[in-house]
């Protein structure tokens, strides 16, 4: 793990976005297509903001959601809706987006229709990720139902997810995926998050799901 921290969360912004560009021009410039997987949440806004209109062949770009809501793409409490609003705007409007979604009562019913969409895309080219002071991450929560499924090293590419206190069920990429990925970032702000990081690190997978993914990540923060 390497940790970088910023001086304030404009600068983090702006490196994080000129990262982020760097790796999938370096990715373009030997694969025909690169796959950059985001989280959801507030925290990713202004590096959307940040990444949108940046010259890049975005046309050779997927684009999806580490994790999402069981809720329509119109739903407030939609990631997708986050990243249509936010991501794929301006010169990123020409990536394409690999949705975790599909209209059924359950994620069950239609979770081997996502993956097929997913699994010739694989690896992830770029990887962003946020953390919670809970220390999850995309949506593998401390208690979840499917989380030792989700950490397992013959996990699926996708994991239903259910926790106390979560409105919706959910949908995430397991932690062998999210860990695979060429390249990876984490983003998080703030003290208490920074101080479940440390707490992380000297905890199991299974207490501390972000744990699962940390080897060899570039981690980016600011108070």
């Amino acid at each position: 793990m390497i940790f970088q921290d910023y001086a304030d969360q404009e600068m983090l912004v702006i490196d994080v976005a000129n990262r982020l560009v760097g790796d999938l021009t370096a990715t373009l410039e030997h694969e025909e297509r690169a796959l950059f997987v985001v989280p959801g949440g507030t925290t990713p806004g202004p590096i959307f903001d940040a990444l949108c209109d940046v010259r890049l062949d975005w046309s050779r770009v997927d684009v999806m959601l580490s994790d999402e809501r069981w809720v329509p793409e119109v739903h407030v409490r939609s990631n997708t809706r986050l990243i249509r609003e936010r991501l794929l705007v301006g010169r990123a409007a020409e990536a394409r987006f690999l949705p975790l979604y599909a209209k059924a009562d359950t994620p069950e019913e239609v979770l081997a229709e996502l993956e097929a969409n997913i699994v010739p895309r694989l690896p992830i080219s770029v990887l962003l990720l946020g953390m919670g002071e809970d220390m999850h991450t995309a949506s593998l929560f401390p208690g979840a139902d499917n989380l030792e499924a989700a950490l397992a090293h013959d996990a699926p590419v996708l994991v239903a997810m259910r926790a106390s206190g979560l409105p919706e069920p959910r949908v995430s990429l397991s932690a062998r995926v999210l860990d695979g990925a060429l390249s990876k970032h984490l983003v998080i702000t703030g003290n208490a998050k920074r101080t479940a990081l440390d707490r992380a690190q000297s905890s199991t997978a299974l207490q501390a799901p972000v744990r699962a993914v940390l080897e060899d990540m570039v981690v980016h923060w600011a108070v």
